[in-house]
């Protein structure tokens, strides 16, 4: 069974995990949790909530030609960002990392100040801003992201200097370039690494690059192609992974004119395969919600996945997924372990709240239900 295969594979070299560093970037936000107020009686919350969004979604409608106003009480600010997420996840199961991206101006956002606490940490501009409106029955993520406009390649080496940035992927395992949709000069700075960096660095053949859309949805789809293209090019200096939830896969699929794919066993092969072969990329995996599956020129793989119907939490469970994969991928598991590790950082994050080191993995691997 491939979970009993995944734990002797975990068991005998999750402690290399420590021998390793990871350079992740490059978006960073400030998540601000409210809750819509419905019906307020005092102060404070002492109030009856907006319970869903299609309850919120008729106040509003029923504004057209109006106004209306709706409270939005804060409940919590938290880090967020695909990139610190899954930094925050690689550090807890044991690597080193190096974070760049928008965490503050002139100083880190108190948010980030655990992450500044564990790894060392490159701010380039002011965090982005989410207000995430939860409801009931799902979330409304309303962003400010124009800061994201600042980071550039220009921006990173004026900031940390181009000999330092150089250094961190030359030592690092582990290149994560993640949230290409939010990030308007990503697909440049993917140019400026392929062309101007990584020709002139030593050899390192075995580091892996690891890629996350976040969504391309607003994105056109001839921006889509252009950055997956980009993406491609790195092939020659390492393994490349691009990760894809099922949404993102669909988009990717669309846009590259290979198939269709659904959240069913064969058709996730089939479509990670498909997206591999087109792009010629190393690994290509894609995780919804109560699966995952990869591809590399040897294979593809599929596991199912601890999916629970009353997580404690869900914003994040992708970033966890991606840290756990490519953390497997960092130890020398082979792809099915890394699936394996994948879904099992996300089941226990969406549990707990809590980032899982990789031998709180074991005792999660093994006994999950």
């Amino acid at each position: 069974m491939f979970r009993q295969r995944a734990l002797l594979q975990l068991k005998s070299r999750r402690a290399e995990i420590g021998t390793h560093g990871a350079l992740v970037g490059l978006d960073g936000f400030v998540d601000t949790i409210v809750t819509p107020v419905g019906l307020r009686r005092s102060a404070g919350k002492d109030f009856t909530p907006i319970a869903t969004l299609a309850e919120l979604g008729q106040r509003i409608s029923a504004a057209a030609g109006k106004s209306t106003n709706i409270e939005l009480y804060p409940m919590t600010d938290k880090l967020g960002g695909n990139g610190p997420i899954m930094a925050n996840a690689i550090l807890a199961a044991g690597a080193r990392v190096t974070y760049i991206g928008a965490l503050g101006q002139p100083a880190n956002h108190p948010v980030f100040a655990d992450m500044a606490a564990k790894a060392r940490t490159i701010s380039l501009c002011e965090a982005a801003h989410t207000t995430a409106i939860e409801c009931s029955d799902g979330k409304l993520m309303l962003g400010i992201m124009s800061s994201l406009d600042l980071v550039s390649y220009e921006r990173i080496c004026a900031t940390m200097g181009e000999d330092a940035f150089h250094a961190e992927i030359t030592s690092a395992s582990l290149v994560a370039l993640v949230n290409w949709t939010m990030i308007p000069n990503m697909t440049a700075i993917f140019t400026a690494l392929t062309e101007r960096v990584l020709p002139k660095l030593p050899a390192k053949p075995d580091r892996i690059y690891f890629f996350d859309l976040a969504d391309p949805e607003k994105r056109s789809a001839d921006d889509l192609r252009g950055a997956l293209n980009a993406i491609a090019k790195f092939s020659p200096f390492g393994r490349v992974t691009l990760g894809l939830n099922l949404k993102e896969a669909q988009q990717v699929t669309a846009a590259l004119g290979c198939g269709t794919v659904g959240d069913d066993e064969t058709s996730l092969r089939a479509a990670a395969t498909a997206i591999r072969a087109k792009l010629n990329l190393h690994t290509v995996v894609i995780h919804p919600r109560e699966s995952a599956a990869c591809a590399t020129a040897d294979g593809h793989w599929w596991v199912p996945g601890p999916y629970t119907s009353q997580p404690l939490i869900t914003t994040g469970a992708g970033d966890h997924f991606n840290a756990g994969f490519t953390s497997g991928q960092l130890i020398g598991l082979d792809p099915e372990a890394c699936l394996a590790v994948g879904v099992s950082t996300s089941g226990h994050y969406v549990r707990t709240g809590q980032s899982p080191s990789l031998a709180t993995l074991e005792t999660f691997l093994a006994n999950w239900k």
